[in-house]
């Protein structure tokens, strides 16, 4: 295609020149013959006309300075005609090639979505996601299987609930796919025994990935919550523990926020006058634990070192972490 455009427009280039500069040699030869073949009057001289002649050949530019002058400005001119075809053309090319480089990248990306809709992981995401977690590859494979399960029975979900009578008033349109709370919160209840208070259960989910905390939790964030979560060291299991008992996210626990805790978590006597004095007791013995810079509040820093000197306390605020059997009952259901 580009071929035969540049080859047309050269063809035009050329029939224009041999136009533009034949023209004056056809008026110079039709003057001169005209001055020939003209019969002299009589009593005129033929020097007279002849001189006549040459000048006004020369005021209409026939002359060879003439000539001269009006070829440079016609090479002048075709030059510029064809830096301009050409920029017009290399132009051209570099919109097709982007074309082209668009298109590659459209189909990738609808292939890729396609594969992780089947149950697939392309290779690069595959072994970022390996890099990121400490699971292997058929590990990830079939945890995104297990993903993609959750993902639709989160969908059969939301739309059996807008299918029923009262389906506009409850359910809530999810414009991102992932996990939401409802599915999560069985799963951990299901298959990782844990057994807790709702404002824990809520705190786990919006923990998970802190990255996008609160929102339903897409492939990446469900990896790498469930590395820390199932395989995560001492020190990455604390910190996830300490962002689910940091009910407002400021980086601390306060001494309120362990009575929501605790209070949650124990079991009321009956006999009991009053059940809260019995709590700020144990949020004052705990918060002496725990604050080791003793400031009135236990920071992140707080929490790891006590933790490390005594790991039993890691979940003293109520179950975050699934225990050892559930994890070994995990990794042995795994088509791997």
């Amino acid at each position: 295609m580009e071929f035969l455009l540049i080859f047309s427009v050269v063809k035009f280039l050329e029939i224009s020149f041999e136009s533009s500069s034949g023209a004056p040699n056809t008026m110079a030869t039709k003057t001169k013959a005209g001055v020939n073949n003209s019969p002299t009057p009589q009593g005129v001289n033929n020097n007279t006309t002849t001189a006549t002649t040459n000048d006004t050949a020369t005021a209409g530019g026939v002359g060879p300075d003439a000539a001269e002058d009006s070829t440079a400005k016609k090479n002048v001119n075709t030059s510029a005609i064809l830096k301009s075809v050409s920029a017009f053309l290399a132009s051209g090319k570099r919109h097709s090639e982007n074309s082209k480089q668009s298109e590659t990248n459209r189909q990738r990306v609808r292939r890729n979505k396609m594969d992780e809709s089947g149950g697939k992981i392309n290779p690069k995401l595959l072994e970022q996601l390996r890099k990121k977690t400490r699971f292997t590859k058929d590990e990830i494979e079939s945890l995104n299987r297990i993903y993609r399960k959750l993902v639709s029975n989160n969908q059969y979900a939301a739309k059996s609930l807008s299918s029923g009578p009262s389906g506009a008033a409850i359910a809530k349109p999810q414009t991102q796919e992932g996990i939401d709370r409802i599915v999560f919160r069985e799963l951990l209840h299901s298959t990782f025994d844990i057994v807790t208070e709702e404002i824990l259960m809520e705190r786990i989910f919006c923990s998970w990935d802190k990255s996008h905390e609160g929102l339903p939790i897409r492939l990446e964030g469900w990896l790498i919550g469930l590395s820390t979560f199932l395989r995560g060291n001492p020190a990455e299991r604390a910190a996830f523990c300490f962002r689910v008992y940091d009910l407002n996210g400021d980086g601390f626990i306060t001494k309120d926020e362990m009575f929501t805790l605790l209070r949650n978590c124990l079991i009321k006597q009956p006999q009991d006058e009053d059940p809260d004095e019995g709590v700020k007791d144990l949020v004052e013995i705990v918060l002496k634990k725990f604050d080791v810079d003793k400031d009135g509040k236990v920071s992140l820093e707080d929490f790891m070192t006590t933790v490390a000197t005594q790991p039993l306390l890691i979940e003293a605020f109520g179950q975050c972490l699934p225990t050892d059997s559930a994890i070994v009952s995990f990794f042995s259901t795994l088509q791997v």
